[in-house]
């Protein structure tokens, strides 16, 4: 069987965001989304995730591109004097790895971000991050000893398997090349403790590699190359003209991605595929 969760990252971000995801929550094949709860545009997407209480909602743990959760504190700081955490995620890598003094701030954001998201009253599905910081090795220890506490069960595993990337889409071949090297390691490193606590992940992940450009003819070819099991495609689905968006992904094709989670033709394969939608709980979505 081939089961697919279809995601939509930074709900929370702006309002162009969150009128994108709820739309395709709507009218077409999202199941889930993450919730920035430092985005400008937390509160409403809170509102408009109560109102549609159909829509699995999950912590997108944002540690570079973003604000912190927490009022700045601590030397070396981890944001700047605006609460900003780095803007290269290359560089904030290296910080969090390197300075072990950053950990401890680093365990409190993270958990200041899990409670404000539970302070919400939404139920907190599953966790990702921002960039996939939460694959990092010094975040994802800190996560292994949080998840449990808090009982988060679902966790995005990262990983994509780069041949089938480049037939589907093929630009940016050494950065993909980079990225899918990178994350296979990474994920090599956190399956057995995901394994161990009893957290569930996906078979793999679409849109790692081809991130902010996932239109349509790229969805309607990857459904024909996806594993059995169950595989997570995420999205950046958004409305211009949007402040936040422009900012922080100049180059996205939000607008196209929009029309790719709605487009009538690829309801029609999935149906005709017996591709079954699904989310992080289990829940089927008819489309």
């Amino acid at each position: 069987m081939k089961e697919l969760i279809v995601n939509a990252d930074d709900f929370g971000l702006s309002s162009g965001a969150n009128r994108a995801i709820i739309k395709a929550w709507q009218e077409g094949v999202l199941t889930s989304a993450s919730l920035m709860v430092a985005g400008k545009g937390f509160e409403e997407a809170v509102c408009l995730a109560k109102e549609n209480p159909g829509l699995q909602v999950g912590l997108h743990l944002t540690l570079v591109q973003g604000r912190s959760a927490r009022e700045r504190s601590g030397f070396p700081p981890l944001v700047d004097s605006q609460g900003h955490f780095p803007h290269d995620p290359v560089y904030a890598g290296i910080r969090y790895f390197f300075i072990k003094s950053l950990r401890k701030q680093l365990t409190a954001e993270i958990e200041a971000q899990i409670t404000r998201f539970l302070e919400t009253g939404l139920p907190l599905s599953h966790i990702d991050g921002h960039l996939n910081i939460h694959m990092h090795p010094t975040v994802f220890d800190i996560l292994c000893r949080l998840m449990p506490k808090y009982g988060i069960s679902s966790f995005r595993l990262s990983r994509e398997r780069l041949g089938v990337d480049l037939e589907l889409a093929p630009r940016r071949r050494l950065g993909k090349f980079a990225d899918a090297f990178i994350f296979d390691r990474l994920a090599k490193r956190c399956r057995p403790m995901l394994d161990r606590l009893g957290i569930a992940y996906a078979t793999e992940v679409k849109g790692l590699l081809n991130s902010g450009q996932m239109t349509e003819e790229y969805f309607m070819k990857a459904l024909d190359v996806l594993q059995d099991g169950v595989t997570e495609i995420y999205f950046h689905p958004g409305f211009h003209p949007d402040q936040e968006l422009s900012h922080w992904m100049p180059d996205y094709r939000h607008e196209e991605e929009f029309a790719a989670l709605t487009g009538k033709r690829l309801m029609e394969k999935i149906r005709s595929t017996g591709i079954v939608l699904r989310n992080y709980r289990g829940e089927v979505k008819e489309c």
